[in-house]
């Protein structure tokens, strides 16, 4: 029994020690020396080049090293019958949350505009209300958006989700479905989008969406590049409708050197780095996904392809 392994920002070495400590039976192989395709019968990948994974002919598995799985869900070769299981690790969630609430108290602490008096040696006092009164909506409330949500409900403030089904979170106002939309951007004065990427979430952060949010709220996308309409956050920036943006993802990543992002006062830019999977902590998921192939045993966290997720 073999696993193969590709990607191309995560550490081959250390997901290979994490692995072989875990399971010492399991041998690891590099994407560039996979031996005999026969003997793979799991994939631990992220991004793979669209048909690669159809040569190994005993796949039963295709583990995802991270959360959004939409780039993979993209190739018409995935390979037919084959489980693609998405990443779901405590750590993962976590870091998120901490994204998500360092963004939150900057835009709600007025930090950006403090931050440009002292470029500007202008000593002024900028008054911001309490976290009670802050009303922040979340778009998604899976497992990263729940735990954004429980950060934020724990800091004290006013928190809404919006999803499409109905949840129930603890000190979370929750909305859901189309109907359930309007209402909830509207009392969205700082909005997170941590959704999945799907059909129906393609470009969702558009000009629309914009104007039914409240005059001067503020943007943290998280999710996927493929959330944003990139020329409506520069439209919605420049007449005030959105007061700031924090961008972790982009339509085109690296981010070109000549986006306007870089250098647009109002806009925040992070590399992708709002949550990235630790293989000392998101061992044991691939492992269990690997315990329960082995014992016949149904997997957990696995993709709905006419979902998305």
């Amino acid at each position: 029994m073999a696993l193969i392994f590709y990607s191309e920002s995560d550490r081959y070495d250390a997901w290979r020690d994490a692995l072989h400590a875990a399971l010492p039976d399991l041998e690891f192989r590099p994407w560039e020396e996979p031996g005999d395709p026969a003997d793979i019968e799991f994939a631990l990948v992220w991004l793979p080049p669209q048909g690669a994974l159809r040569q190994f002919p005993n796949l039963k598995a295709i583990l995802n090293l991270g959360a959004g799985v939409d780039a993979l869900l993209k190739d018409p070769t995935l390979p037919e019958g084959v489980p693609v299981v998405r990443m779901v690790d405590d750590d993962l969630a976590t870091c998120m949350a901490e994204y998500v609430l360092l963004h939150v108290l900057r835009y709600h602490r007025e930090q950006p505009a403090l931050d440009a008096q002292q470029r500007a040696h202008d000593w002024r006092m900028i008054a911001s209300p309490a976290a009670m009164h802050r009303r922040v909506g979340i778009l998604g409330l899976g497992a990263m958006g729940g735990e954004a949500a429980r950060l934020l409900v724990g800091a004290g403030f006013d928190v809404a989700g919006w999803s499409r089904r109905p949840k129930d979170l603890p000190g979370v106002q929750s909305f859901h479905g189309e109907d359930g939309r309007a209402a909830f951007l509207a009392r969205s004065e700082i909005l997170v989008c941590l959704l999945p990427l799907t059909p129906e979430t393609e470009g969702i952060l558009d000009r629309d969406l914009f104007q039914a949010l409240p005059a001067g709220a503020y943007l943290i996308n998280a999710g996927r590049g493929g959330h944003q309409v990139e020329s409506d956050i520069l439209a919605a920036l420049a007449v005030g409708q959105l007061a700031g943006a924090t961008l972790d993802v982009f339509r085109e990543e690296p981010l070109p050197a000549a986006s306007p992002f870089w250098d647009h006062p109002k806009v925040t830019v992070t590399p992708h780095n709002a949550s990235i999977t630790n293989p000392q902590s998101a061992v044991r998921h691939v492992c269990e996904s690997i315990r329960r192939v082995r014992a016949g045993e149904p997997l957990r966290n696995v993709v709905d392809p006419d979902l998305g997720y």
